[in-house]
């Protein structure tokens, strides 16, 4: 269908620092008649461009929802979208994170869609991926996981591939957490796979709390871990700063280094080796915690132990030149001998 009214543009916050939001969707909200701002990410956005002298002309009507809370049923957001665009009025969707990663955007926008409305879309940065960095923790790394999952803690995750070699990132995930920690710990992740919870990323309250599945629903409940929070569960979080100080077995930077140079080790011997699926499954065994206990530096004592110069004495026994005397006794003696052998 075709539109004769205003539009919708569906614009990702990001995880809640205005530093993050990209130019296309700072140039929407100054564009816009109305604003119809989330809680989470998209309201601190709002303040801190005003906090820095944006001035934006919009109108603002707060849709955000808390943990049990929601104020505004999605069903009277997407109405309302519809109804000013219906005005004529140039309307704003602000999300955030990605409008399209667990954030409805695509239920928005097929029901604007849906009546006549035009709608565009602006990504923004997901806080799966934003804020487990703000906590330096990668969610792929080279030798240690290859790939990653963002799931809803509110949807059953029994399913969830891989071990800990492959991430999971939880959103929403608090209030389920002793629920979730015990499902992933009965999987290949078993209890003692590596788990980090950020707390309000990019805000005021950020702080990181580091455990293990079996550990980290008490770890929580101790230290009054609340939401906006991200979960992040698998291998990965070994490399965080502030896993050192929980995780006895943490990768330091020489072991993380050990782990690349494994990791081309192993690609370079898969390409001259015929694959079969044993000798694969074999090859990806999780190598991070084999990498922490036995780190390449502790080989410097052995190599000490087994010097090269220690053949040097044994070769000094037996000096090439010893040997010239008793060549020529033997080379004169067989003279001699052929001498009496010719003699008539």
């Amino acid at each position: 269908m075709t539109t004769t009214s205003g539009t919708v543009t569906l614009v990702g916050a990001g995880p809640g620092d205005a530093g993050l939001l990209t130019i296309s969707g700072l140039r929407a909200l100054e564009r816009a008649d109305v604003i119809v701002a989330d809680r989470l990410g998209a309201r601190a956005v709002l303040d801190q461009l005003a906090a820095e002298g944006v001035v934006l002309t919009a109108e603002v009507i707060d849709v955000g929802k808390t943990p049990g809370h929601h104020p505004v049923p999605q069903h009277e957001i997407n109405a309302l979208l519809v109804r000013h665009a219906r005005a004529g009025r140039e309307v704003v969707r602000l999300k955030g994170g990605d409008p399209f990663v667990l954030g409805r955007g695509r239920e928005e926008a097929l029901y604007c869609e849906a009546e006549g409305i035009a709608v565009q879309v602006v990504p923004g940065i997901t806080s799966a991926i934003s804020v487990p960095a703000v906590a330096g923790i990668p969610l792929t790394h080279r030798g240690v996981a290859t790939a990653f999952t963002v799931a809803s803690a509110h949807d059953p995750i029994e399913q969830l591939p891989g071990g800990s070699d492959h991430t999971v990132v939880l959103l929403m995930g608090i209030g389920t957490l002793a629920h979730t920690a015990g499902i992933l710990a009965r999987g290949d992740r078993g209890v003692d796979c590596p788990v980090a919870i950020v707390e309000d990323g990019y805000g005021s309250g950020e702080r990181v709390t580091i455990g293990t599945l079996g550990t980290i629903a008490a770890v929580a409940a101790v230290r009054q871990v609340r939401n906006p929070a991200v979960v992040v569960v698998g291998d990965v979080v070994r490399l965080s700063p502030h896993a050192a100080r929980s995780l006895p077995e943490s990768l330091s930077e020489d072991a993380a280094g050990a782990s690349v140079e494994r990791a081309a080790g192993e690609t370079k011997r898969r390409d001259e080796t015929p694959r079969t699926r044993e000798s694969t499954a074999f090859r990806l065994a999780p190598a991070a915690p084999v990498l922490a206990q036995r780190p390449r530096q502790d080989t410097t004592p052995v190599l000490a132990q087994r010097p090269r110069q220690d053949p040097a004495p044994v070769l000094a026994q037996r000096p090439r030149q010893d040997t010239a005397p008793a060549l020529a006794q033997r080379s004169l003696a067989n003279t001699r001998s052929d001498r009496k052998t010719l003699q008539p």
